[in-house]
């Protein structure tokens, strides 16, 4: 198994986190915020949403300005956790859903092992859902190697010290995220429990690579200042697809107007890097934003002609990311436009 760090051109570098967007021309001037900015970000990004991508278009519903508070957070969070959990499922050759109703967990098989993309909310549930999955799909949970944590919150991160203690798996995560964990988390609930201790800590384009696959972590900042989304190939039938995963969704941060901009800026990023990779598959870490337990149920059935319900094209890739972007843009306005 192999870590690739990538190093970063510093004539690239612009200040800030605007460095992981690339060397790039300055963009005209927008147009200051109003009602009506906001108005023909919300009508992009329902243009783009069309019929099939209702669930990401939630994004453009107004967020709250403040975050909630611990007690709601935590009632929240339970009511979440205790929805029965979906089966586990294989969505291609090589990759399987071992999550629960709400926070997903992806687990790459190679010949080498396995890469796991998230760990779920606590120890209980890894061992519920991300060994219990994995058994059942006939897999071995100690073929585990490594957690990719696709953000410093503890739906993600929860059961990856369990699984690093038991199976020795390298707990990987952003340097940006790994500091956030150590110092002051974001959400902070005993339902997580502490997040994992530093392991292997990485940045913007490092890579990943086991039994012949490599998954490639991109910085896209936004849902958390280090979210990682992590790209690789996957087989169908003897036919090679690209997958993004995209690493955080929700804007559940309250006023923040650079994470909201950072975070249109990643989606934009990610448009024509899954342009430049023919990227044809998009999936979440959250089952209801990229419907995966929907279309698992397909494939459990017999999906219907012609292939795989999970490869929607780069059109859809592209159309997804267009929706984010333009709801973080529109969420943007508002909170510009309050006092």
């Amino acid at each position: 198994m192999t870590f690739h760090p990538q190093p970063i051109l510093a004539t690239c570098m612009l200040a800030g986190f605007a460095g992981l967007w690339g060397c790039a021309s300055t963009p005209p001037k927008a147009p200051g915020p109003s009602e009506a900015t906001i108005a023909a970000h919300v009508q992009a990004a329902t243009q783009a949403a069309g019929t099939d991508l209702g669930e990401v278009l939630t994004l453009c519903k107004p967020a709250p300005a403040t975050r909630a508070g611990q007690q709601d957070m935590d009632k929240s969070l339970l009511a979440l956790i205790n929805k029965p959990a979906p089966p586990p499922g294989q969505a291609f050759d090589n990759l399987y859903f071992v999550g629960g109703d709400w926070a997903s967990a992806w687990a790459i098989n190679t010949s080498e092992g396995i890469i796991l993309i998230d760990a779920l909310n606590s120890p209980a549930e890894a061992a519920a859902l991300i060994e219990g999955g994995l058994r059942k799909q006939g897999l071995d949970p100690a073929r585990i190697r490594y957690v990719v944590v696709s953000h410093g919150h503890g739906d993600h991160y929860g059961g990856a010290p369990y699984l690093a203690k038991k199976y020795g798996a390298r707990v990987v995560m952003s340097d940006v995220d790994w500091t956030m964990t150590e110092t002051q988390l974001e959400f902070a609930t005993p339902i997580w429990g502490a997040p994992p201790k530093r392991d292997i800590s990485v940045k913007d384009g490092d890579r990943i690579t086991l039994g012949g696959t490599t998954v490639t972590l991109y910085m896209t900042p936004g849902h958390s200042w280090g979210t990682l989304s992590p790209v690789f190939d996957v087989n169908w039938q003897g036919k090679k697809h690209r997958v993004l995963l995209w690493g955080g969704t929700g804007f559940n941060f309250g006023k923040d107007i650079p994470r909201l901009e950072a975070y249109s800026s990643s989606a934009q990023r990610m448009a024509g890097i899954a342009r430049s990779q023919g990227i044809d598959v998009m999936l979440s870490n959250h089952s209801r934003v990229d419907g995966s337990q929907a279309k698992l149920a397909m494939l459990r059935q017999g999906a219907p002609a012609p292939g795989n319900p999970f490869v929607v094209g780069l059109p859809t890739v592209e159309r997804t990311l267009t929706v984010m972007n333009e709801c973080a843009l529109a969420q943007r306005d508002r909170f510009a436009l309050m006092p």
